[in-house]
């Protein structure tokens, strides 16, 4: 067994890390912290009650490396990246599930924050695993993506070779609320976000620099990415439309059939995809059509899972040598 952490227990993405590592058949959850500590996992997350009542840690990189080989940090950015350093250098293969080691630096920087590890962050592997699979296996820091991207990047990326250079791609995202994390706020209020619908940072989100920077680097072209992501009045799950004009006609189906016919965990739909169908999975559903040169693309991941933790644990399957679906959720919550 491998004695793994997960740092960050507090949030929606520690709890599903907790939730899924809880029957991992390789993995044992060794230690649980958070900002604070002196708490328990069944006092911060009541529907462990009875299952799970680990207590959790205020974060220490010590403790860290003496009892576990592998941590997930679910952190915000900048916070992860000071434990990070610390825990590599002790040893330790991190998992990052913020956005502190995913973009160049002079990108992260532009968008985030001045990077205090730049050594690690020329390391760190992509955590996408259609793409980077090779990496992943020999990686020890994994800069796990966000729901966005995720969703984004597998929807287009089989069509990205059909674009010309300079072109355009409209990305109409949609997610629910657990994506914008626990803390309160005005737009996360009940009645601002029920029976509502509505866009945030429309074409200056921070996701946006990183679908292009990762398109350039999987797909080597430069594309205009215009994303606009919206929050809907639902828990969990995330759907994003995707519009670009191609440079010559294609059968759309075929092309997502012939890209991911050896991919676990991406599924070709005959029609337009839906939230339900993913949700509690690992799974990113895509259908596409086009018209003449102009393509349409459905794709839609569990913003919690796919967009975070499951792909955290598969990342972490990879890296030491297991099958990616071991112990990895694959049944929606569904009806």
């Amino acid at each position: 067994m491998i004695n793994v952490g997960i740092i960050g227990a507090s949030g929606y993405t520690g709890l599903e890390l907790v939730k899924i590592l809880l029957d991992h058949p390789q993995f044992k959850i060794n230690y649980i912290a958070n900002s604070e500590g002196n708490t328990t996992l069944s006092k911060l997350h009541p529907s462990l009650k009875g299952i799970c009542d680990m207590e959790v840690k205020k974060a220490d990189a010590k403790e860290i490396i003496d009892s576990c080989e592998l941590a997930f940090l679910a952190l915000p950015h900048q916070t992860s990246m000071g434990l990070a350093k610390e825990l590599i250098a002790g040893g330790i293969k991190v998992v990052d599930l913020s956005a502190d080691y995913r973009l160049e630096v002079d990108t992260y920087e532009t968008n985030y924050c001045p990077h205090t590890d730049k050594e690690n962050l020329t390391h760190s592997v992509y955590g996408l695993p259609e793409f980077y699979a090779e990496e992943i296996k020999n990686a020890k820091l994994i800069a796990n993506p966000g729901c966005y991207p995720t969703s984004t990047l597998l929807g287009i990326m089989p069509f990205v070779k059909y674009i010309k250079d300079g072109s355009s791609i409209f990305v109409d995202a949609k997610s629910g609320v657990s994506g914008a994390g626990k803390k309160l706020s005005e737009t996360t209020h009940y009645c601002t976000i029920n029976e509502n619908l509505f866009a945030y940072n429309p074409l200056k989100h921070r996701h946006s620099p990183e679908i292009k920077e990762k398109i350039q680097k999987v797909g080597n072209k430069d594309l205009k990415i215009n994303f606009v992501p919206h929050l809907l009045p639902s828990t969990r799950g995330m759907l994003c439309s995707i519009y670009t004009t191609l440079d010559e006609e294609i059968n759309a189906q075929d092309v997502l059939k012939e890209y991911y016919k050896n991919s676990k965990f991406v599924r070709i739909f005959d029609k337009p995809v839906d939230i339900k169908s993913s949700a509690g999975t690992n799974f990113c559903d895509i259908y596409a059509q086009t018209n003449g040169k102009d393509l349409f693309v459905s794709s839609s991941i569990d913003n919690l899972l796919r967009g975070a933790s499951s792909q955290a644990v598969v990342n972490a399957n990879l890296m030491y040598g297991y099958e990616e679906d071991l112990g990895i959720p694959r049944f929606a919550y569904v009806p």
